[in-house]
C-alpha cells in the first residue's frame, strides 16, 4: 500500500473514530433541552387541565430554547397519563400535568404508584370545587338541594370528572358531611361532565367554577356553593361551605411532575423556566378570562408538602369510596 493509500486509510479510519465517539457525546455536552419536550395531560382536551398546560405550553416558548408540546392521554381517573410518565426515561423530555389525583388513587386502588414516584416541579394554580346546577333547576339555594338529596329515594345525579377524580372527592365529601345521597355518574373529565349538564342528563356537578364560568355567564347554570375558605373572585355572590355551617374546603391544585430520577440541573432549568412562565401576560390573561387562579404558584418545595398532607388526608375517604366500589 502506498503512503498516499495509507494516509488516507488512516484519516478514514480517524473520522469514523470521531464519528463514534460523537455518539457518545450529547449525553454529556449537550444542553437541555435540545428538542420539544412533551407535556402529558392525563385528562380529555377542554377541562381545566388541559386550559393550564395550554397556557403554560404559550408562556413557556419565551423561557424555553424547545416547545412545550402538550399531549392529551386521558383515562382512569388520570392514571394513564400519570402512569406513563412515572415510567418515561428520566431525562426532562416528557413531564406530566399533575392534579391532586395523584395523592389518592393509590388508597383508591387506581394506581400501583404514589405521589412519591413523580418529581414536583411546581404548583401552576388551585381552584376550589363548586356545587353547580342549571339555572331553570328547582334548587334557589345550597340548603334546597341537600334538603333533597337526603330525602328516602333520593335519586340526585352528580357528575365528576371520573371514579375518583378530585370533583369525585369532592362530592363524596360533601356527602359525607351532610348526610346526602347522591347518585355518582362518572365522566371523563369536568368537561363532558359540564355538557351532561347542560343537556339535562345529570342534576348537577362538581368542578371548579372555572371549567363553567362561561356557563353561568351565559345564564344557563348557576353556582349554589364554593368548597372555599373565601368566596371566589367572579362569584362574589356564590357563599362558601363554611358560610353555610358545613366545615369543608376541598378543590384541586394542578402542577408540574418529572419522572423520578430526573437530573437535578434538568429540573433545576424547568423550575426557572415555569417560574417566570407563570408571570407571562399571556398565561395570566389566559387563566383570569376563564376565571382560573392566577395567584397560586407554589415551588417544589411547597408542593412536596402539600401532597404529603393530601395524602393523609384523603386516605381514609378514598378506601371507603374503594370499598364501597368494591362491595357493589
Amino acid at each position: 500500500m502506498t503512503p498516499v493509500h495509507t494516509s488516507r486509510r488512516h484519516l478514514v479510519l480517524g473520522a469514523l473514530a470521531l464519528a463514534a465517539l460523537g455518539c457518545n457525546l450529547p449525553a454529556f455536552a449537550e444542553t437541555y433541552p435540545s428538542r420539544r419536550i412533551e407535556l402529558i395531560v392525563p385528562w380529555q382536551a377542554g377541562g381545566g387541565a388541559d386550559v393550564v398546560a395550554r397556557a403554560l405550553a404559550a408562556a413557556a416558548a419565551k423561557h424555553l430554547p424547545q416547545p412545550l408540546v402538550v399531549m392529551n392521554k386521558p383515562g382512569a381517573t388520570g392514571a394513564v397519563g400519570l402512569g406513563e410518565v412515572v415510567h418515561a426515561k428520566p431525562d426532562g423530555y416528557k413531564l406530566v400535568l399533575s392534579s391532586s389525583e395523584l395523592t389518592f388513587l393509590n388508597a383508591l386502588g387506581l394506581a400501583k404508584f404514589t405521589y412519591q414516584d413523580l418529581v414536583p416541579i411546581a404548583r401552576l394554580n388551585a381552584d376550589p370545587a363548586a356545587v353547580v346546577v342549571r339555572a331553570d333547576a328547582p334548587w334557589a339555594t345550597l340548603e334546597q338541594f341537600l334538603a333533597d338529596a337526603r330525602k328516602p329515594g333520593a335519586n340526585i345525579r352528580v357528575g365528576t370528572a371520573g371514579q375518583g377524580s378530585a370533583w369525585h372527592m369532592a362530592s363524596a365529601a360533601l356527602a359525607e358531611k351532610t348526610g346526602a345521597r347522591f347518585n355518582d355518574i362518572p365522566y371523563a373529565g369536568g368537561a363532558p361532565a359540564t355538557l351532561a349538564l347542560l343537556g339535562g342528563h345529570i342534576d348537577a356537578v362538581t368542578v371548579s367554577t372555572a371549567e363553567v364560568a362561561t356557563h353561568v355567564e351565559a345564564g344557563k347554570l348557576k353556582v349554589l356553593a364554593v368548597m372555599a375558605d373565601r368566596r371566589v373572585a367572579g362569584f362574589e355572590n356564590v357563599p362558601t361551605l363554611k358560610e353555610r355551617n358545613i366545615d369543608l374546603s376541598m378543590g384541586i391544585w394542578r402542577g408540574i411532575s418529572a419522572p423520578k430520577g430526573t437530573p437535578p440541573e434538568v429540573i433545576a432549568v424547568l423550575k426557572t423556566a415555569i417560574a417566570k412562565s407563570v408571570q407571562e401576560p399571556i398565561m395570566r390573561q389566559t387563566l383570569e378570562k376563564l376565571h382560573f387562579s392566577t395567584d397560586t404558584y407554589a415551588d417544589d418545595a411547597t408542593l412536596q408538602a402539600e401532597m404529603a398532607r393530601e395524602a393523609v388526608q384523603f386516605r381514609p375517604l378514598a378506601q371507603r369510596i374503594a370499598a364501597q366500589q368494591n362491595a357493589r
